[in-house]
This record gives C-alpha cells, sequence and structure tokens, in this order.
C-alpha cells in the first residue's frame, strides 16, 4: 500500500468551505491508481480565517481522507524540524510537497530555503530511506507582479531547487521536480492573487498527477471531470 502525505502551505491546507487540491488528487488516484493507497498525515483541519487558526472541519466536500502536513503561513523552514517524526509516524511513501512562498515572503532568501529543501529531503529520508518526493516550485503570486525583488527571488528559489532535485535525487529515494501547473493564471485560478480556486485546485492536482504518471509510471493522466 503506497501511503502519500501532502507537505505544504496556505495553498494546501485550504481554508474553510474550499475542497482543496488534496481533494481533488484523492479523486484522482482512487479512480487511476490501481492499487490500494492511503493519503496520510498528523493533520486534518482547514485553516478558519474567522479565527485565524488551523481549527475548521468544514470542507466543502468533508467525506474524504483529510490527513496532511500543510499549514497557514508555513514553509519549507517550519517543516525540516516536523518531517522526520511525520514520515515515520505516518508511514508516508510519497511526499507531494509544495512549499516556499511564505518562506521568501517573510523569512529566508533564496539560496537560504533551498539549504531548507535539502534538510527537508535529509530529515525525511532519516525517517524512510526509500521515500519517494514530488515537488512542486513555487507558483508566483500577484505580489511577485509588483514587487520585483520578490519575484527575482521567487526565480532564483525555482533555479536552486531544480538544481537540489537533480543534486539529491537517487534511485533508492528518487525525487521528482514538478512542472509547474500549465496555463495557471492567478487571475483566473485563485479567489486572491495566491489562494487557488476551483480551477486552480485542479490544475495543482494535475501537476502532482501528471508528473508522478509521467516519471514514475503512477496511476494516469489526469482527467479534471472525474476529480
Amino acid at each position: 500500500m503506497l501511503r502519500f502525505m501532502p507537505v505544504g502551505d496556505s495553498q494546501t491546507i485550504g481554508s474553510a468551505g474550499e475542497h482543496t487540491w488534496r481533494y481533488r488528487m484523492w479523486q484522482h488516484l482512487r479512480t487511476t491508481y490501481p492499487g490500494p493507497f492511503r493519503i496520510v498525515g498528523p493533520r486534518e483541519t482547514l485553516y478558519d480565517k474567522a479565527t485565524e487558526s488551523p481549527d475548521s472541519y468544514e470542507y466543502a466536500e468533508p467525506d474524504f481522507p483529510r490527513a496532511h502536513l500543510a499549514g497557514w503561513g508555513e514553509g519549507w523552514i517550519h517543516m525540516v524540524p516536523l518531517i522526520q517524526e511525520a514520515v515515520r509516524a505516518h508511514r508516508a511513501d510519497v511526499l507531494l510537497v509544495s512549499l516556499g512562498l511564505i518562506d521568501l515572503g517573510f523569512y529566508t532568501n533564496a539560496e537560504q530555503t533551498a539549504e531548507n529543501a535539502r534538510a527537508f529531503v535529509a530529515e525525511a529520508r532519516a525517517a524512510n530511506p526509500r521515500i519517494r518526493m514530488a515537488v512542486l516550485p513555487v507558483i508566483p503570486n500577484v505580489r511577485a507582479q509588483s514587487d520585483a525583488p520578490f519575484a527575482a527571488a521567487v526565480t532564483s528559489f525555482n533555479d536552486f531547487l531544480a538544481k537540489t532535485v537533480a543534486d539529491l535525487d537517487e534511485p533508492r529515494s528518487p525525487l521528482l521536480l514538478v512542472s509547474p501547473p500549465p496555463g495557471y493564471d492567478i487571475h483566473l485560478d485563485t479567489y486572491d492573487g495566491t489562494h487557488p480556486n476551483e480551477s486552480g485546485e485542479h490544475r495543482i492536482a494535475e501537476a502532482f498527477a501528471e508528473a508522478m504518471y509521467q516519471a514514475w509510471d503512477l496511476g494516469e493522466p489526469y482527467a479534471a471531470e472525474s476529480a
């Protein structure tokens, strides 16, 4: 049985009332992946903007495996100390990782963020030497349109991330750099320039699904109508 753990920031945890791309991925896997699988992780909730805390279970569709390791305002820097125990406790086999926007926005520069990505990989492998990781580059958000230094940091980090994945990839624990969602438009696929709406959820799930299918022959091509 493959155990998938979504790891991410606000785009992954989602907020009250949303489906989340995690739901879209689960729908995709259950219709295209023939083997048994589970969605695992130490958390289950959404972020509640009213209480400003991750304490909501108000999913648009609550009847799905809601486990994850994602947090509103959390990045690589926050996940490095958590990932080893999370992988060990939940016996994760595949990590679906979408991190970096919050790091670059508030905590670390591009090079420091890439170092944290390397530390994350090492911590995950310490718990499971055969862990697989599919990693999504940072999708530039609305801030990148008006803040040139931030836009440059995003571009620089994504270059560092590609090199990190290439350097650390190994046969027993493959790392996969996911291609950015094709056609992703922050004006059409988000509700605020950063966080995905329904079409954005599908595009992010599709990016992970297509990468795993093409690189690992896992599942089938993504079909939004089934997810």
